[in-house]
C-alpha cells in the first residue's frame, strides 16, 4: 500500500468530490486510478498530413509533380530543374 500525505485543507477536498459522487475517498481514487487516459492531442505530422492529404480529390493528386520534393526550387522559385 502506497501512503499519500497531503495538507489538511486539499484531502477534504478530495472527499468533498468522492462524497458528491456518492462513493468513499478510497473508492473515488481508485475509479481514477482505473480510467483510461485520453487520447494525447499531439500527433505526429506524418500522420496529419496523410489525413490531410486523403481529402484531395484524385484528379488534384494527378496532377502533382511526382517529383516536387526533388526539384522544390523549380516549383516554387521557377530555376531550371536540376538533373537527377
Amino acid at each position: 500500500m502506497t501512503v499519500i500525505e497531503l495538507p489538511d485543507e486539499q484531502a477534504a477536498a478530495l472527499r468533498a468530490k468522492a462524497a458528491a459522487a456518492g462513493l468513499t475517498l478510497e473508492a473515488w481514487l481508485q475509479e481514477l486510478a482505473e480510467q483510461e487516459r485520453p487520447p494525447s492531442r499531439q500527433r505526429h505530422i506524418a500522420d496529419v498530413i496523410v489525413e490531410n492529404m486523403s481529402n484531395v480529390p484524385p484528379d488534384i493528386m494527378a496532377a502533382v509533380p511526382k517529383d516536387g520534393a526533388s526539384q522544390h526550387d523549380h516549383y516554387i522559385y521557377g530555376w531550371p530543374k536540376r538533373e537527377a
